[in-house]
């Protein structure tokens, strides 16, 4: 494995409070390199968005280390982790959580403009065109297909140049035909930046095109499977 761009160690989390409370992640080891495709897949209830959250930086572990890109975020304050999600983390959605009130080009902008970037509407109007929107800049989500809105949320995400890319069931919400597209579409855009790219779903065509399955069961990783394409045989973890 080259370059190591995520490292879990112990990573134990538990979400609510006395009886409610949810023992979500187990002592959880996971390293992914750099440029890799990595499909979390398991069960409803098996933790892997909650460890899609920790990995993005939106949920902080009780126990244990995370280290993303080599900045250890278990250390940072919740400031700390905010700027370096902006500028090394885009994140997309299954209900693509998008401004209503913005228009697509105002939608991609957003991150970079809170980042202080020069130029957030020539780069934004770049990464619409890039995933096929530059008819749709000034339209609002509400004036936009299923599909249309995940790849003004994918633009949103990759306008920053991130090195990692999370996707929680990024085609959950989306029709057989409109989800292919935008599978191909993370796919192609991940080649093409050399990023790495994580993603949560249900969907065993959407994970078998990563090249390294993670199964999750009860908030633990139960095993790993390298896609065949990749490396020609499987790996237990």
């Amino acid at each position: 494995m080259g370059e190591t761009i995520i490292d879990l160690k112990k990573a134990d989390l538990t979400l609510g409070r006395d009886a409610a409370s949810v023992h979500v992640l187990k002592g959880i080891d996971l390293q992914i390199a750099a440029g890799q495709s990595v499909g979390i897949v398991g069960p409803s209830g098996s933790g892997k968005s909650t460890l899609l959250m920790v990995l993005a930086g939106l949920e902080r572990l009780d126990r244990g280390e995370i280290h993303i890109g080599g900045a250890a975020l278990h250390t940072m304050s919740e400031d700390q982790v905010a700027d370096f999600r902006g500028r090394n983390i885009g994140i997309v959605f299954q209900s693509f959580h998008l401004i209503p009130n913005m228009t697509a080009l105002e939608n991609v902008a957003v991150p970079l403009e809170l980042a202080n970037v020069k130029d957030a509407f020539a780069i934004a109007r770049g990464e619409l065109e890039a995933v096929g929107l530059g008819e749709r800049l000034s339209h609002y989500p509400g004036q936009l297909s299923g599909g249309e809105q995940q790849r003004v949320a994918i633009a949103r995400a990759l306008a920053p140049q991130p090195r990692l890319l999370i996707a929680d069931e990024p085609t959950g919400n989306l029709d057989g035909d409109t989800g292919r597209q935008i599978s191909d579409l993370l796919f192609a855009e991940q080649a093409r930046r050399g990023m790495t790219l994580v993603l949560v779903t249900h969907d065993p065509a959407l994970a078998g095109r990563c090249q390294r399955q993670v199964r999750m069961r009860s908030g633990e990783i139960v095993g790993t499977e390298a896609a065949p394409a990749a490396t020609g045989q499987k790996v237990s973890a």
